[in-house]
């Protein structure tokens, strides 16, 4: 069974982050209002998906996330 992970507001606009996986190799969290977002963590398998998606909601709840201006 996947356990429930909690994600803050965005650390950058307050809105709602985002768990996206690409591809079926890695996931990111986003926000869905500025898209500020945290790197993306591979993973290979079931076992190692599920870590990457707390390693990315643990680096998205600490405020380490990418920001760019609209336009770059």
């Amino acid at each position: 069974m996947d356990e429930l992970i909690l994600l803050e507001e965005c650390p950058i606009c307050r809105g709602a982050g985002l768990i996206l996986h690409e591809g079926g190799w890695c996931v990111q969290v986003e926000c869905a209002d500025c898209s500020a977002h945290t790197v993306y963590v591979e993973y290979n398998n079931e076992d190692e998906k599920q870590a990457a998606e707390r390693t990315v909601a643990q680096l998205w709840n600490i405020g380490k996330v990418v920001h760019g201006e609209r336009g770059e």
